[in-house]
């Protein structure tokens, strides 16, 4: 069931929601128009205390000497007023017993004569009223003709242009302050990429300082994360090369305790304890064994010996020395199909992973009404690679532990705990395998069961 797009307008928002850079765009203008508004709402206001009555003298002489050049001989002159139409942006009404002509029919009656009891700023009667502005803007002759002056709107046709070039300056301020805001915070996604390669174990590169002389708060913070992941590594390797020491020195005490324990008389009072213990002892040095092969695996400079190998064939020998110690291992159900690619697979480690797979499956498989099956057939990916899928029919585990399968000493609360064997470390040693190797590690459930995938990619 596919999920409905969400509206553009949702989108738009999670995206804005989910971007500083974005916000503190829209912070900036915001903040721009804010005070533009308060500047130039404060100045008009400013300005427009006492400039009516500052203009109106100028205004009315100015219209006096219009009415004068247009008036020859007492009379109005049609040919002066439209000289002085082309002239000058105006229009000119002039009506009366002699005289009836309009410089421009086709205009609507200006804003100025309509009804309009009060001015633009709510002060009352200005010149917005008829008779206000037919005194400023309208003559009348000696022979009873009136003069009706006004201004030209065509002359003013050029104000949408002017409303795009300003949208299109803003939207180019607009990209100008998203790309310096998008610079400024650039070392944002450098401190995100290096935080996930010291979360992913890679303190190898650490994360870019601008200007490390000098640094800004991006630059501090960058520097506070590149000397607590150098202490994180620090603490790693430290950790690693205990453990390492531990595992190396524990190994020949161990074979000394094995050695002794087998040289004890095989009486019958002591036969348990003497089985009980070689168990123990050897199960120590498979720990042992484990901890340190995951060590070097883990390490940056693990060292694989490739050789072409069958993954049928090693499979069948991983079989046949399983069934030796383990009755049930004869009954595991291998399926290859013929004609599988040989791959170069460091056999030694491949083998661990193939044993590590089945002993889980085995264990954990108990009174299963099926067999243990492995899988082994080409990847469908087309790499010339092959895919392993060990699959076991017991309880598996829950979904939420899934995850952690892979992680060293992790144990499940299901039948899959220590009673059942093991320490948590046969499929952490697997993933290392698959991963040195260039493949994949993938556990789900299978129900029932568990069910381990794991591609080895060809050459």
């Amino acid at each position: 069931m596919t999920t409905p797009a969400l509206p553009w307008y949702r989108r738009a928002f999670a995206a804005l929601r989910c971007s500083l850079r974005l916000r503190l765009v829209l912070v900036f203008l915001l903040l721009a128009m804010g005070m533009a508004f308060t500047f130039i709402s404060g100045a008009q206001k400013a300005f427009s205390v006492g400039w009516r009555e500052a203009a109106r003298p100028l205004l009315m002489d100015y219209v006096d000497r219009l009415g004068t050049e247009v008036v020859v001989g007492g009379t109005p002159s049609v040919e002066r007023a439209q000289a002085l139409t082309q002239r000058l942006p105006v229009t000119i009404a002039i009506s009366g017993p002699q005289v009836n002509w309009r410089s421009h029919p086709d205009q609507i009656k200006p804003h100025w004569k309509r009804d309009r009891p009060r001015d633009a700023d709510g002060d009352g009667p200005g010149w917005g009223d008829d008779q206000d502005w037919d005194g400023l803007l309208l003559r009348t002759t000696a022979d009873g003709h009136r003069i009706e002056f006004g201004l030209n709107d065509a002359a003013f046709e050029r104000r949408p242009k002017l409303i795009g070039f300003t949208l299109g300056v803003l939207l180019l301020l607009t990209l100008l302050a998203y790309l310096y805001v998008r610079k400024l915070l650039r070392p944002l996604d450098d401190i995100r990429q290096g935080a996930q390669r010291f979360g992913a174990g890679e303190f190898g590169q650490p994360i870019p300082v601008r200007r490390p002389h000098r640094p800004d708060e991006l630059g501090q913070l960058a520097t506070t994360i590149n000397t607590m992941g150098h202490d994180i590594h620090q603490m790693l390797e430290a950790q690693r090369a205990l453990l390492l020491a531990i595992s190396h020195e524990l190994r020949s005490p161990l074979t000394r305790a094995r050695l002794n324990t087998e040289l004890l008389p095989e009486s019958e009072d002591i036969a348990g304890q003497r089985e009980a213990l070689l168990r123990d002892l050897a199960e120590m040095a498979r720990l042992i064994s484990d901890l340190l092969e995951s060590e070097r695996l883990a390490s940056r400079h693990q060292a694989l010996h490739r050789e072409l190998t069958d993954p049928a064939v090693l499979a069948r020998e991983v079989i046949d020395e399983l069934a030796i110690t383990q009755t049930a291992a004869s009954t595991i159900r291998l399926s290859t199909p013929s004609g599988l690619p040989t791959l170069p697979l460091d056999r030694i480690r491949v083998r661990l992973l193939l044993r590590n797979l089945l002993d889980n499956a085995l264990r954990h498989s108990a009174g299963a009404s099926q067999p243990v099956e492995l899988h082994i057939h080409p990847d469908a990916t087309g790499d010339q690679g092959v895919l392993i899928e060990v699959r076991d029919h017991g309880p598996g585990v829950p979904d939420d532990q899934l995850p952690h399968l892979a992680q060293p000493f992790f144990r499940p609360d299901t039948a899959r705990t220590r009673s059942a064997g093991g320490v948590g470390l046969g499929l952490y040693l697997c993933r290392l395998v698959a991963e040195a190797h260039g493949g994949n590690f993938a556990v789900r459930n299978a129900r029932p069961g568990l069910a381990v995938t794991v591609t080895l990619p060809g050459a």
